[in-house]
């Protein structure tokens, strides 16, 4: 096996396995960007993983006035289903219980795509038979009237094929060394545009593995980098000097995104004395995408 270093920092020379999904991005706009961030965190409430959230989905950035439909302060949300199927009723029940319930917002359809969906076309029902559909600037709005005034939504929403699950684990030889580099690392990832990571700021406390020895669970901690089972669990893959791990999950609407997030967040890692980058994958049978570690800093 190739050893590989950046600095102190060891790369692990293996792959994170992701998978295919379905994504769609919103642009939500207020009359403050703290209206829009309130809109944006309510409708990325309980999104981390497919597995238990049915969906994946955090912000991607802020959109300065000039750049949003209606000139005004925007945030533009990714979110991610498995299939074509599901990626509807979570839009529609998102942008309608968390955007259209946030003062002075609206909400904005942001990725072209031949592929969509029917979204301000089925909340326009709210209105009770009062809603009118308007033309503007080439969308087709919904006005919906609302106890504030008007609620405005895009009639129909991009969706297209997507990636999710590329990921990183970073060990440290103590929690705060390793949570301080997770960090570093986020951060450096979030500036790639059309990624996004879906886990509490971007860290991953408790990563997780496929299947348990309990039936009723599809998935179960990740025993291997468990600090605490090192006398009990297969830890042929912990060195001794480890002392927490954390992980990273991240998805974009492409693999080139994915992998140039996943570069930069290994260059801050190894800046801020990570012991050891790896990654996590299920021996590649079965996610769609192998995003193999030396590659990417290669």
């Amino acid at each position: 096996m190739k050893v590989m270093r950046i600095k102190k920092t060891e790369i692990t020379d293996t792959f994170a396995e992701a998978f295919g999904m379905w994504g769609a991005r919103v642009v939500i706009t207020a009359d403050t960007k703290q209206w829009a961030r309130a809109a944006a965190a309510s409708m990325t409430g309980f999104a981390t993983s497919v597995i238990r959230c049915k969906l994946e989905a955090a912000v991607e950035c802020e959109v300065p006035p000039e750049a949003t439909p209606d000139r005004r302060p925007g945030v533009s949300v990714l979110l991610f289903t498995m299939s074509s199927k599901t990626i509807a009723g979570q839009l529609i029940d998102r942008i309608g219980q968390c955007v259209m319930t946030c003062p002075t917002t609206a909400a904005y359809n942001g990725l072209e795509s031949e592929k969509t969906v029917s979204v301000g076309g089925k909340l326009r029902f709210f209105g009770d038979g009062y809603q009118i559909s308007k033309l503007i600037d080439g969308r087709r709005m919904w006005r919906i009237p609302i106890m504030e005034g008007e609620f405005l939504v895009e009639e129909s929403f991009g969706i297209r094929p997507a990636v999710g699950g590329g990921n990183l684990i970073l060990l440290g030889t103590s929690q705060r060394i390793a949570l301080r580099a997770a960090t570093a690392a986020t951060n450096a990832m979030r500036e790639v545009a059309g990624v996004f990571l879906p886990f509490p700021q971007g860290v991953v406390g408790s990563g997780s593995k496929v299947g348990s020895r309990y039936k009723s669970m599809i998935a179960s901690t990740n025993d291997r980098y468990c600090p605490t089972l090192r006398s009990i669990a297969d830890q042929k893959t912990l060195p001794a000097n480890v002392a927490a791990g954390y992980e990273i999950v991240v998805d974009g609407l492409n693999e080139y995104v994915v992998k140039e997030a996943m570069r930069r967040g290994i260059h801050a890692a190894a800046d801020k004395g990570t012991l050891i980058v790896t990654a996590g994958n299920y021996g590649g049978e079965l996610g769609k995408y192998k995003f193999y570690l030396h590659d990417i800093l290669n």
